[in-house]
């Protein structure tokens, strides 16, 4: 990797990653707020808020936006989760100048229309509909708020229809006004794209960015505990999940080699043991979500109702399994997916500029290649079991989705796991 970083006056950092091998550039603006940072009465302002900032500015309409950026052939588009926002493109190398000049006018200069918010409070109605129709999605939500309740880190990213109803143009653009700003921004680029010329760019572009702005949120406290969510389905949809750990937790690369062979792929402990031999599910996996100052691990399940008796005890064995001998084959074959998926997205660079961005706002740096990967290869089987022992000492928290007859209670599963 080849990154440069510049902070301009008002603390904007400014990044670039040249890769002289490609002929396009992906950039974007990463703005350290999200769904936590909301307050109760407005969850789901964030991800509107993200909506609206296409549609319409002091320069351009929400027509007029589509249409310049795709008439050079560029794509736009952005997200929202629960600790920041992002705003990107991929356009090619000749036009970087466009690319930062939207995102420039779209982050400042935006109109929020009384009747575009209309229109798109609307489609943003369907997509929570849609995320409610879609059992192996909105039992995320569930999980999250079962973790994390009565706190922002628990609230779903979409907000809840009620909410996001009543939503106005006042809230909107004063969460942009109270959020957005330049010391908890970062504007990068990689790609084929020079240093000096983007900061020139950015000065131009972004150099009355306001500067400060809150990041304030209240601390992540895992909780654990259930929510069931009974519905007529064919499957049933479940989450089981433990107290995690934050992205600077020195076992953070232990966690992600844990969570890697445990239930990572298709050669993972799970995989083998329940879709292969067993025959009980179709889907499974493990996962592990970090966050500032807390985190996740997860196992999630896709089973059948009949399956589901089966299920649980193998599971909680499995994970009680992992607190013991751990192969050496199998620590390596996880170091080596991890190593592999790392590589493989620095030939991306839509890959590469989101790792630049993400690494500032979340670690104030970007680490290299060779430290990633060395702390990678540091991970033992010593480590993989301290981390293994330290999730499921934990209180579990279970979520589910689906016909629930038949699932054992949050308390059957803990007394397993203890």
């Amino acid at each position: 990797m080849t990154v440069k970083i510049t902070t301009l006056g008002n603390g904007l950092r400014v990044a670039t990653d040249h890769m002289s091998t490609v002929e396009t550039v992906s950039l974007g603006m990463w703005v350290g707020v999200g769904t936590r940072h909301e307050p109760r009465e407005f969850n789901g302002v964030a991800h509107l808020l993200e909506h609206m900032a296409f549609k319409g500015t002091k320069r351009r309409s929400a027509q007029a936006i589509a249409q310049e950026i795709e008439a050079v052939g560029g794509h736009l588009n952005a997200y929202t989760s629960r600790e920041q926002t992002a705003y990107y493109a991929k356009i090619l190398k000749e036009d970087v100048d466009l690319g930062v000049d939207i995102l420039a006018d779209i982050l400042q200069h935006s109109v929020f229309e009384e009747a575009e918010l209309q229109r798109e409070r609307t489609v943003v109605l369907q997509e929570i509909g849609q995320a409610h129709d879609t059992p192996d999605d909105i039992v995320f939500d569930h999980f999250q708020l079962a973790a994390f309740p009565n706190q922002a880190l628990g609230r779903p990213v979409l907000g809840s229809a009620e909410i996001v109803s009543g939503l106005s143009r006042e809230a909107v653009r004063g969460y942009m006004a109270g959020h957005y700003g330049a010391a908890n921004s970062v504007l990068a680029a990689a790609g084929r794209v020079e240093h000096e010329r983007f900061v020139d760019l950015a000065a131009r572009a972004f150099g009355s960015f306001p500067a400060e702005r809150t990041s304030a949120t209240d601390s992540a406290r895992y909780h654990g505990g259930e929510t069931r969510d009974e519905r007529d389905l064919e499957q049933i949809h479940l989450v089981l999940g433990f107290d995690g750990l934050a992205f600077a937790d020195p076992h953070y690369y232990a966690m992600a080699v844990f969570s890697t062979l445990f239930g990572g792929g298709m050669s993972s402990r799970l995989f083998q043991e329940i879709r292969e031999k067993r025959g009980l599910v179709y889907t499974i996996y493990s996962f592990s979500a970090s966050f500032r100052d807390g985190g996740l691990f997860g196992i999630y399940a896709g089973t059948g109702e009949g399956e589901i008796g089966d299920l649980m005890p193998v599971v909680c064995d499995q994970l009680h399994r992992a607190t013991g001998p751990v192969a050496g084959d199998e620590i390596s074959r996880a170091r080596a997916q991890l190593k592999a998926s790392l590589l493989m997205s620095l030939e991306s660079t839509s890959a590469r500029v989101e790792q630049i961005a993400n690494q500032l706002l979340i670690h104030g740096r970007v680490l290299t290649t060779e430290e990633l990967v060395a702390r990678v290869e540091a991970v033992d089987a010593a480590a993989v079991r301290r981390v293994a022992g330290r999730v499921i000492a934990s209180k579990p928290t279970l979520a589910a989705v689906g016909p629930l007859a038949k699932l054992e209670s949050l308390d059957a599963i803990a007394a397993r796991l203890a």
